[in-house]
């Protein structure tokens, strides 16, 4: 269920896998995206299955809808029964409040000051490492308060630089924004490295990446994956603060 959790300096940081939910096949099990065809009363039961794990309040839990976009939502309640902010990060200073990002390829990233007591979570697709959605979370969490060198980033699972083949056209024009994402397939076809220019985007904004065990969603039975599966479903990156306000 959790595939990956980590503490550091009073800011948490957790990754799940695909297993320990209710999904019936083609998202099973641990399915948590509410926008792939699952039916909704499993990923409610799955989102408060993985709230537990952690020892949060599933109704604090902070979604997004996200749209492979660069626009940041600051978060002081949740959502409540409105529509869920067509937004790709959110930022909270909030610690009764976690916040939660999904991915079935996209690189979630996972940001806190934990001196500043503010903490990010960036869904960073191709689309999303182009328009800078991250260096724009970055900038959201400095107007809070937080500073970029004592700024934690922690890059949960993604599809690799050797698994994500793109037209060359498309691994251009990505490269001609960010260098560090060009890449090439390990069978020699051209390849987008997404995981690789977020952690250039960060380096240039002075942001350290604390190192997580590297999977790639597309090999690991492990994780959903888009590109290997199509309909499946999606996993999910979670960050908050200790403490309850």
């Amino acid at each position: 269920m959790i595939g990956h959790r980590t503490a550091v300096d009073g800011a948490h940081f957790a990754f799940t896998d695909r297993w320990g939910g209710v999904s019936a096949v083609p998202y099973d099990s641990l399915n948590l995206g509410g926008a792939v065809g699952d039916d909704p009363a499993a990923v409610r039961a799955n989102r408060a299955l993985a709230a537990g794990a952690l020892g949060r309040d599933p109704g604090r839990v902070v979604w997004m809808n996200q749209v492979h976009g660069r626009d940041v939502a600051v978060v002081g309640e949740p959502w409540g029964s409105g529509p869920v902010p067509a937004v790709d990060a959110t930022v909270t200073t909030r610690a009764d409040l976690t916040l939660a990002v999904l991915t079935a390829d996209c690189v979630p990233v996972l940001l806190a000051d934990p001196q500043a007591r503010v903490v990010g979570a960036a869904h960073a697709g191709r689309p999303g490492l182009v328009a800078g959605v991250v260096p724009a979370t970055v900038e959201m969490m400095i107007t809070l308060g937080a500073d970029p060198g004592r700024l934690i980033a922690l890059l949960g699972p993604s599809v690799c630089g050797k698994c994500y083949e793109v037209p060359a056209v498309l691994r251009d024009e990505v490269a001609a924004v960010v260098p560090q994402a060009y890449a090439e397939t390990s069978w020699g076809t051209p390849a987008v490295d997404v995981s690789a220019g977020v952690r250039a985007q960060l380096a240039r904004r002075g942001v350290r990446v604390h190192e997580a065990p590297t999977v790639c969603t597309l090999e690991s039975p492990e994780h959903f994956s888009y590109r290997r599966e199509s309909v499946t479903g999606r996993l999910a990156g979670y960050v908050w603060l200790d403490g309850t306000t």
